[in-house]
């Protein structure tokens, strides 16, 4: 893709991110979850990822996503419409990995999403976010395999890269790349971003555009 496509790519995403999105609804079990009248893209991550922080800054708003100090507090999966009319759909899935939450709060985490991963034709992607500072994690490689097992594609998203130094950060993006290589689902490119810096924002503003219309 050349520079100008590029840049019509990012424009349009901007545009769409700066009109109306709106909460749709919360599903707690999968009779809850809404019709399948349009595209979806997910995103996942493990509890205190700034996954909250960066749905808010993607799409302009300081609240549309609940930021919470209490991790692993939400377990439903939260759907917003963005467009009018409507154009896609943006999926906010539970936090994963809280070592403090109880057994059968983690039990009903991996039932929901499991299931909803399996069984939504809607779902054209999985946004799957990592802290920059501490890279893939066990319960990271968990969420792979699942979405891996799925048959869902996914594309790692690096979060807080404000929060390490420039030459940590090409360390641990080549670490992702590598350890994403062999798994059938994965994109192989990597989005970094900063939600307090807007770093890497209008790409991957750009991408899920990209995800929904292919």
């Amino acid at each position: 893709m050349n520079e100008q496509d590029e840049s019509d790519r990012i424009e349009e995403a901007r545009k769409i991110f700066a009109g109306p999105i709106t909460f749709l609804k919360s599903a707690p079990k999968l009779e809850f979850l809404p019709d399948m009248a349009v595209n979806e893209v997910a995103f996942a991550g493990r509890s205190n990822v700034g996954k909250s922080s960066l749905l808010n800054a993607l799409t302009n708003r300081n609240n549309l996503a609940r930021t919470s100090n209490t991790p692993g507090r939400t377990q439903e999966l939260n759907f917003f419409d963005v467009g009018d009319p409507l154009k896609f759909r943006l999926v906010d899935m539970p936090g994963y990995g809280y070592a403090k939450a109880p057994k059968d709060i983690v039990r009903q985490w991996r039932f929901l999403v499991n299931d909803f991963l399996r069984g939504r034709a809607a779902l054209k992607r999985t946004l799957v976010l990592i802290d920059s500072r501490h890279g893939i994690k066990d319960v990271d490689n968990d969420m792979m395999d699942m979405l891996d097992g799925a048959a869902v594609s996914y594309r790692i998203v690096l979060t807080k890269a404000d929060k390490i130094k420039a030459s940590e950060l090409a360390q641990v993006t080549q670490r992702t790349a590598d350890a994403i290589r062999k798994r059938p689902a994965a994109h192989p490119d990597i989005i970094v971003t900063s939600s307090e810096k807007g770093m890497g924002l209008p790409e991957l503003r750009a991408a899920v555009v990209e995800a929904v219309t292919v």
